[in-house]
């Protein structure tokens, strides 16, 4: 046999394929080795820190050193800093990173400003109608590109349950209610706080003793009622006695001569938005609500053919409630009080009941200063007694669930069909609180395009996984320290489901102009919220929210508006010493948060609870503690700067 020699082809193959080998599992052993290095890393990330940083704050809260400048702190899931999530009035790092924008305080004339509902800009309207109380929000030219401060000497409100009955004088000095409604025990000043008998203007003996005469005529603890609506709320003492009973009420109201009412029931825990029946549907779907409330609230519900009804018509489930207690009910006995004549208050009252029964309502029963209807479960009998009631006439081609500035017509919203009269239209809810988990009617029946059962399932336990990761890099978030909070872009409602277990509440917000319409689904699984178009101001007054969620509302809203205004009016919402919950790529969350280190916010990127390869990040942020000053000491700082 021939001898191979060094050098020759067949040895210089095996070598170059050795060391081939050799090179491929060198690369390999490396990423590998890598992988668990990153992996181990993510896994072993401490949580963020209960307790104050060091690093963070420099110095205890002063009172007297108010408008303090602050910076927002940004550091990496793997680093060392920590954010401070306790709620103790301590301020940030006075140096600012260069090249950051920094936004200026408001004058403290703007610490209650509500863009879209603001007074002074209202007068141009008309006010018939009371269109002048709609949301009118200002051109580009006109928007605030300053940081709305708290008032001198604001506090964290109270911790819920007591807030439901204190709320500190400081944070919304205004004595007018407590005057104006001293006898029916609205409110009281007792020294530098609020106390909220639960009184009410037909309810002297208390919300509590007038909602157990409510159950007395139609059950509300047996789970079939859950979402309610409150227009006209007043303090919203209603809503708030009715928590306990597992009924989640959106209690609605204008800003107007009742000073801050809105505010008093935020500032209370109890959810509430700034809004008035007037020329436009309510900013929710229909079938929403199982119970509609209105206790002496002013609403001329005979006028203009009905309107005002009918659109509490659309909002109300089938088999839904409306309450009515107030003038005209019990005329007889309370005429003279209320400085009206028999034959006006009569007057009234039988337009009402021509009215709701124009609407095929049922009236349940009339007792002491109480009134009930029933609105049915389907249409096959109204379609029928159209032939004797003309009008008002069932809605042609309407999308029922169209509501975000969208004028009311004097026509019955059409429920969904049904097979016979027994059926209720649209499909039946389950009791709460099974109705959180279980598929929406809307999905089960294919309503809401691309969302199968199977899809809603995978995202209840996406939100189920998300909020438990929450709860380990934002630990306050199980202990109470977030009561009011906002979804900015809520989905399915997850997230809201998730937060269930918790001592809070959350505004739901599907954003007007999302592909798909799923705040009808919300309010199926016993949540409520609201549609919003983020290029404009919200409905509530300012400093109303603990926490905000905003998973990939920067993605959808980055090209519609400058996306700096959203971030100013989200400080404009959120308490000092809030947080912010960001879910987005890492180029947005980076621009959002060069933007939020001007606003006084300290921030952090972390990775996705998934692990680093995640391509979303989370940026998680809070709001520092600042006020403003006196108008007076406020300009003399000015000037000598």
């Amino acid at each position: 046999m021939a001898k191979e020699y060094a050098g020759s082809p067949k040895i210089h193959q095996i070598e170059s394929k050795r060391k081939r080998l050799t090179w491929v599992l060198s690369v390999s052993g490396l990423c590998i080795l890598f992988y668990i290095l990153g992996a181990w890393q993510n896994t072993n990330t401490a949580p963020i820190s209960n307790s104050t940083s060091d690093k963070l704050s420099k110095a205890a809260c002063d009172p007297s050193n108010t408008m303090t400048n602050t910076r927002s702190a940004t550091q990496s899931s793997s680093g060392a800093m920590s954010l401070d999530f306790n709620a103790h009035h301590q301020v940030g790092i006075n140096e600012t990173a260069g090249g950051v924008h920094k936004f200026p305080p408001c004058e403290l004339s703007f610490s209650e400003y509500t863009p879209c509902q603001d007074p002074k800009r209202a007068r141009k309207f008309n006010k018939k109608m009371l269109i002048y109380r709609e949301r009118h929000c200002p051109p580009k030219e006109d928007l605030l590109k300053c940081l709305i401060p708290a008032p001198p000497k604001y506090k964290n409100p109270f911790k819920w349950p007591q807030s439901r009955d204190y709320a500190w004088y400081d944070n919304i000095p205004h004595r007018e209610l407590s005057i104006e409604k001293a006898v029916q025990n609205w409110i009281q000043v007792e020294g530098d706080r609020f106390r909220f008998p639960g009184g009410g203007t037909m309810f002297p003996r208390g919300a509590d003793a007038y909602i157990d005469d409510i159950n007395e005529l139609i059950a509300l603890t047996d789970g079939n009622i859950r979402t309610a609506i409150d227009t006209g709320c007043g303090v919203a003492s209603w809503g708030a006695y009715l928590l306990k009973r597992d009924i989640l009420t959106m209690s609605f109201a204008p800003r107007d001569t009742h000073e801050a009412q809105v505010q008093f029931a935020l500032e209370r825990g109890v959810p509430a938005m700034i809004g008035v029946l007037a020329s436009e549907r309510m900013p929710y779907p229909a079938r929403a609500f199982d119970m509609a409330h209105c206790s002496r609230c002013l609403i001329p519900w005979y006028d203009n053919e009905g309107l005002y009804l009918i659109e509490v018509d659309r909002v109300l489930r089938p088999g839904g409630y409306w309450i009515l207690s107030g003038p005209p009910i019990r005329w007889k006995k309370y005429y003279r009080g209320w400085e009206r004549t028999q034959e006006d208050l009569k007057q009234e009252q039988d337009a009402i009941e021509d009215v709701a029964r124009r609407l095929c309502w049922k009236k349940v029963i009339e007792k002491d200063d109480l009134a009930i209807w029933q609105k049915p479960i389907n249409h096959i009998e109204c379609i029928n007694s159209k032939k004797i009631y003309k009008t008002p006439h069932i809605c042609q081609n309407d999308n029922a669930d169209s509501a975000w500035y969208k004028k009311m017509e004097t026509c019955i919203t059409p429920l969904p069909e049904v097979s016979n009269v027994e059926e209720v239209a649209g499909g039946v809810l389950e009791k709460w609180p099974e109705r959180a988990f279980a598929v929406p009617p809307r999905i089960r029946s294919g309503l809401i395009p691309g969302v199968t059962v199977e899809n809603f399932q995978e995202d209840n336990e996406m939100w189920k996984e998300r909020v438990a990761h929450y709860k380990k890099i934002i630990p306050p978030v199980a202990h109470g320290r977030y009561r009011n909070v906002m979804d900015m872009n809520a989905g399915l409602g997850g997230f809201a489901t998730a937060m269930t277990k918790y001592p809070a509440w959350v505004m739901n917000v599907v954003p007007a102009n999302s592909d798909k319409d799923t705040l009808g689904v919300i309010y199926e699984r016993g949540f409520i919220g609201t549609y919003q178009d983020w290029c404009e101001a919200f409905s509530t007054y300012p400093r109303t929210y603990d926490l905000i969620h905003a998973s990939n509302v920067f993605s959808i809203y980055q090209d519609r508006c400058d996306i700096t205004y959203i971030l100013l009016e989200m400080d404009r919402i959120l308490r000092p010493e809030g947080t912010v919950i960001f879910r987005d790529t890492v180029e947005v969350l980076v621009k959002i948060q060069s933007i939020t280190e001007g606003m006084r916010w300290k921030s952090q990127i972390m990775d996705h609870e998934s692990g680093p390869f995640n391509p979303e990040k989370i940026l998680l942020a809070v709001k520092t503690y600042w006020t403003g000053e006196p108008e007076q000491q406020q300009q003399q700082q000015e000037q000598q700067q």
